[in-house]
């Protein structure tokens, strides 16, 4: 068997007693939890808000997108981080294009700053 396939092998391997132990732990879960169904268990539940009514029931939308700003800033900073210990590398070209990026950003929080996005209630 030549190397190349020797490594694959090796990563199937690896891969199938990862999902060996997967399945016999949550089989092994299974076993020993207790099992005592209640119809209070399966009732949607979402932000200490009891449910009201039935069918599909309306959230509000400045959650969802304040958890979006949220995610979006926190993606900066994956991205802020990395540029900054290689400053040097970069130059005046990675400095440029790093003051675009958080102009871009900056514009998109004026933005959604405007159109009171981020007043929570």
């Amino acid at each position: 068997m030549s190397e190349f396939l020797r490594s694959y092998l090796t990563v199937g391997v690896f891969f199938g007693v990862g999902v060996a132990i997967l399945y016999s732990v949550l089989a092994l879960g299974g076993l020993l939890r207790p099992t005592r169904p209640q119809p209070q268990k399966y009732i949607a539940y979402e932000s200490g808000v009891d449910p009201v009514g039935f069918g599909w029931s309306q959230s509000q939308i400045r959650y969802y997108i304040f958890a979006l700003l949220f995610v979006m800033f926190d993606v900066e900073a994956v991205f802020i981080f990395p540029w900054a210990t290689r400053l040097e590398y970069y130059d005046v070209f990675g400095l440029v294009e790093m003051v675009i990026f958080i102009v871009v950003l900056a514009l998109g929080l004026v933005y959604a700053w405007r159109k009171n996005v981020l007043r929570w209630i």
